[in-house]
């Protein structure tokens, strides 16, 4: 059985089954196949029914187990990564031409970070008086990269940390004077939105950094950065947030008097290299 007719099917009987069910089939629907995936009781507490309804839904689609289901939808899903895969190594362009569309969409990246936009941004990152980065899978790499170079121009910055507990105790002493710098691409990261909209409750301040299509949490910034559309694309996106971010360190740099600060890091890294 492939994914279509898992998903067709669902659609299907839906109109005939009892509302748990089809608060289940919803689940199922809204977020396949990623829903099926996990345990039966995960998948009946996101749909707010008791794990026998979710079996019997399973059961009426004509599966003895969920585990049985499971096993067709991880099949069809395998086979659908597998035909797209192929689709786009058949459509692959000439590598001159991949290098022509990086750099023109690098130019566009740069082009819109804006004189005044670049400055706002740089005073938020320099005057702030803690600065929290933050990412999903693969944007958590550019917000890491700007923590690692902020931090030797300034104090308090840091890396949001994956633990609900550390990040429960870094919210509790958040206030109107710190920042947090979030990287929020699609597929749009669920945990980046509850540390975000929780440190917003705390009166954080916001500077975003997202695509054209707008991460949801794009409201809620106090300053927004929206790469163009043209950032899109399998490789190209992680290139333009560390370019974006290479600027933004650039820009707040010249805000601040690090020499200082970079000396005695050098010091006390050769210290430490000496001593080992």
């Amino acid at each position: 059985m492939t994914t279509r007719p898992v998903q067709a099917h669902l659609a299907e009987v839906y109109a005939t089954l009892p509302h748990g069910e089809q608060a289940v089939a919803r689940v199922l629907l809204d977020d396949h196949p990623f829903a099926a995936l996990g345990s039966l009781r995960t998948l009946a507490d996101r749909a707010g029914v008791s794990a026998p309804t979710a079996s019997r839904l399973v059961a009426r689609l004509g599966y003895a187990s969920f585990a049985a289901f499971q096993a067709t939808v991880r099949a069809a899903a395998r086979d659908h990564d597998r035909s797209r895969l192929h689709a786009f190594v058949a459509e692959l362009p000439d590598p001159h031409s991949a290098a022509e569309d990086l750099r023109a969409g690098l130019d566009g990246t740069l082009a819109a970070m804006t004189g005044p936009l670049l400055s706002s941004a740089a005073t938020l990152l320099a005057e702030a008086g803690q600065v929290w980065g933050v990412g999903g899978p693969l944007s958590g790499l550019a917000a890491e990269y700007l923590v690692r170079q902020l931090s030797a121009l300034r104090p308090g910055v840091r890396a949001v940390p994956d633990p609900t507990s550390e990040q429960a105790r870094i919210l509790l002493d958040l206030g109107p004077a710190d920042l947090v710098v979030a990287y929020d691409f699609r597929r749009y990261s669920a945990a980046t939105a509850r540390f975000v909209r929780a440190a917003r409750t705390r009166r954080a301040r916001l500077l975003l950094v997202t695509d054209a299509w707008e991460s949801p949490l794009a409201g809620d910034a106090e300053l927004l950065i929206r790469l163009p559309r043209d950032a899109a694309g399998p490789v190209a996106p992680l290139t333009h947030e560390v370019a974006v971010t290479e600027l933004l360190l650039v820009a707040t740099a010249a805000r601040l008097s690090a020499s200082t600060r970079l000396a005695t890091l050098d010091a006390i890294t050769q210290t430490l290299r000496d001593g080992a």
